[in-house]
């Protein structure tokens, strides 16, 4: 390859913990005469590392790297790096995270069980200025600018915030409110106060009520 071909490319930081997914996703884009991926990280601090010494045109960000949320790493980039384009790959379902993850400011969400052509098609549309989501996203979206009657929530999770919605998911995992202060590096009593939040805009009953639908939604979401 010459250096005025290298040069041209688009250069791709992939974020994802899992070794296996990034190998074939970086066969994937250097097969790419337009595409080339040039740093590859496992969790949030060593991401906001690489960004900060070499330059990218796209990240493209897993929601879940290890006991971390990827929707905060899409706020970090686009707080700290403006300029760098931000795709969601995920294997979460995209009713519960495509729009927090636009919001964050991602300028797509593409999940991981689509097709290699699927995922070239996101990635080239986001860095041609575009923004990618399913045809389902984007029909939910456009009922909301257009002040269509919104059809009931597939997840019905709408309500919840971001760490709402995290704090939630990780009590489906199985996981305390010492454990999950202690991932999320927030104090129990905060944990106590998102727990309540939630039992109050879910109109869970009782602590039982909010394990049992907190594992539902954790396995419908791919989490647990």
């Amino acid at each position: 390859m010459s250096d005025e071909k290298a040069i041209s490319k688009k250069r791709i930081l992939l974020v994802d913990d899992h070794p296996l997914l990034r190998q074939g996703m970086r066969q994937l884009i250097n097969n790419q005469t337009d595409l080339m991926v040039c740093g590859e990280a496992e969790d949030r601090a060593s991401a906001l590392n690489i960004a900060g010494n070499t330059r990218f045109d796209l990240a493209i960000v897993d929601i879940s790297l290890k006991n971390e949320r990827g929707l905060e790493l899409v706020k970090d980039f686009k707080a700290r790096y403006p300029g760098l384009l931000l795709l969601v790959l995920s294997m979460h379902d995209e009713s519960l995270y495509a729009e927090r993850a636009l919001h964050a400011g991602a300028r797509g969400y593409i999940m991981k069980r689509e097709a290699s052509e699927k995922v070239l098609e996101a990635i080239r549309r986001v860095l041609n200025g575009g923004v990618y989501v399913s045809g389902k996203i984007t029909d939910s979206i456009l009922d909301k600018v257009t002040g269509h009657p919104e059809k009931p929530s597939r997840s019905g999770l709408d309500v919840l915030t971001d760490r709402e919605l995290e704090v939630l998911m990780l009590i489906g995992k199985g996981h305390g409110s010492q454990q999950i202060s202690k991932l999320l590096h927030i104090s129990v009593k905060t944990v106590e106060a998102h727990r309540a939040n939630i039992k109050m805009k879910l109109n869970l009953a009782s602590s039982g009520d909010l394990l049992q639908s907190a594992i539902t939604w954790a396995r419908l979401a791919g989490e647990a």
